[in-house]
């Protein structure tokens, strides 16, 4: 695959990322003490708000991975494991964008 369409499937998958942690900010707001919803509701808001944090954390790695994926772009070891040095396909690449390996080396 050519860098130019996998620069194109970066920015792509930056854009929804950004889009991601955009949404899971706004959910992961305070719950107001002054809310009249009672203590079963507010626990299980509570639990929701812990649930979105950590959905918030993995968008957050995610894209700073795939900004990283995409400054090392024009450089000779992008796409490249670390280990083998055999190729990383591209789709490994936008999944776990933060994984300097192969499929097969990181396990």
């Amino acid at each position: 695959m050519d860098k130019g369409k996998i620069r194109e499937l970066l920015n792509s998958e930056i854009v929804k990322t950004e889009e991601q942690v955009v949404r899971y900010k706004e959910l992961a707001q305070p719950i107001s003490p002054d809310n009249a919803i009672g203590r079963v509701s507010r626990m299980d808001a509570i639990n929701n708000k812990s649930i979105v944090d950590a959905a918030l954390r993995k968008a957050k790695e995610r894209l700073n991975g795939l900004k990283s994926s995409m400054d090392k772009l024009d450089s000779n070891d992008f796409g490249v494991c670390a280990k083998c040095k055999n190729i990383i396909p591209i789709e490994r690449i936008l999944l776990a964008p933060q994984s300097s390996f192969c499929v097969n080396c990181a396990r």
